[in-house]
């Protein structure tokens, strides 16, 4: 199957498990890869020296390219980026943020740039960065999606740039993949999808729920990391985001952060305070994407800065914090009582857990009997 992704990538199939942070661990990562597709390492939790051990793990499991994400709006973000570099890891994923200086570094080694993006403002202001690929992240999404579902903001952002397209949110299985297709994406994640496998290292108990919940039981909100955020409908969850911001929690909740970090709380608050993002291309979440008439796009203001102005900074803080604690509690322990899990609207479509070969082998299937079925319809 030969697609722009794949060519740019060097995969046989244009599949991506996105990094999604306590699931997105090298024996996943590699397992993808191994099937054919890529999978992104999440560092988001990790430090730099466990961000290097990780690659290191990753290149002992597969011969095969994989990636590793960076989401620039969090503290120690930008130091993993850079190990990454060192470590010449074929492909950079960027979210939250353009990292210009960081996209050279890849490409001076011969490595590709994707950015996640959520509005056509962001796919622009990335691919004038200097990106190879975007991936555009749907309303129906886990976690971070647009406000814009993906069978509106691909084709926006298709038309608008001239750089290959990933989709995801929403997609699955093969019927996902032919509708991304036909909106002019090169490629599909399957976050949700993915993580709900045999080699996944998320909680059985947390991928049963998400079995026997539907389409419908996901909560999109604001009100639980400070970000518009896609999680699983729980208990846990609709006290979370009913009760908001905690500042207490959040400041007891840093400690665990800067631990797992390995960072001392003040160096972890002096990063967050600093901007989280050493070149400032960190990008502002807007209710709707904006179209602009020239390529280069107009400047923006840091997504942080943003959110860290006037008397909300120590509140949208402590959002975060809150936020991280409970999503690990459920992704590796299945606790819902204190934790809340990151799913997407997909999840309504998804009835077993197979291997990861398998859900990339009947996926391929599945479109091209589809791609063929439909051919056939448009010559009768």
């Amino acid at each position: 199957m030969e697609t722009k992704i794949t060519e740019l990538f060097g995969i046989k199939y244009p599949i991506i498990l996105p990094g999604m942070s306590w699931i997105s661990v090298p024996e996943l990562v590699a397992a993808v890869s191994n099937a054919g597709g890529i999978g992104y390492l999440a560092t988001g939790p990790l430090s730099p020296a466990k961000t290097r051990e990780s690659i290191r793990q990753i290149r002992e499991f597969t011969d095969k390219p994989f990636g590793v994400g960076a989401t620039l709006l969090m503290p120690g973000a930008y130091e993993n980026a850079l190990v990454a570099i060192e470590e010449k890891v074929p492909v950079l994923n960027i979210s939250l943020g353009k990292g210009e200086n960081l996209i050279k570094k890849v490409h001076a080694y011969g490595g590709k740039v994707i950015n996640t993006v959520t509005t056509v403002q962001h796919a622009l202001a990335a691919q004038h960065s200097g990106a190879d690929a975007l991936q555009v992240t749907g309303y129906e999404a886990a976690a971070h999606g647009s406000q814009i579902t993906t069978l509106v903001l691909v084709p926006a952002v298709v038309d608008a740039v001239k750089i290959p397209v990933v989709a995801i949110g929403g997609i699955a299985d093969g019927r996902g993949m032919a509708a991304a297709f036909a909106l002019g994406a090169e490629g599909v994640g399957m976050g949700t999808r993915l993580s709900i496998t045999k080699e996944s290292p998320v909680h059985q108990l947390a991928m049963e729920k998400q079995l026997e919940l539907g389409a419908e039981d996901t909560i999109y909100s604001n009100r639980f990391d400070a970000l518009y955020c896609r999680v699983l409908k729980t208990p846990s969850a609709e006290k979370a985001v009913k009760q908001g911001r905690n500042l207490a929690k959040g400041l007891a909740a840093s400690f665990d952060i800067a631990k797992s970090l390995d960072l001392s709380w003040m160096k972890l608050a002096t990063s967050i305070l600093g901007g989280a993002q050493k070149d400032k291309s960190a990008q502002p979440k807007e209710d709707a994407p904006k179209t602009h008439s020239a390529s280069k796009p107009k400047k923006q203001e840091s997504l942080f800065k943003k959110m860290m102005k006037g008397p909300q900074t120590g509140m949208n803080l402590a959002h975060m914090a809150q936020a991280y604690v409970a999503i690990k509690k459920a992704t590796e322990k299945g606790d819902f009582k204190d934790g809340v899990y990151l799913s997407g609207q997909v999840q309504g479509i998804i009835h077993d857990i197979p291997t990861v070969a398998e859900v990339i082998n009947r996926s391929v299937d599945e479109f091209v009997k589809i791609q063929k079925n439909l051919a056939d319809k448009a010559t009768s």
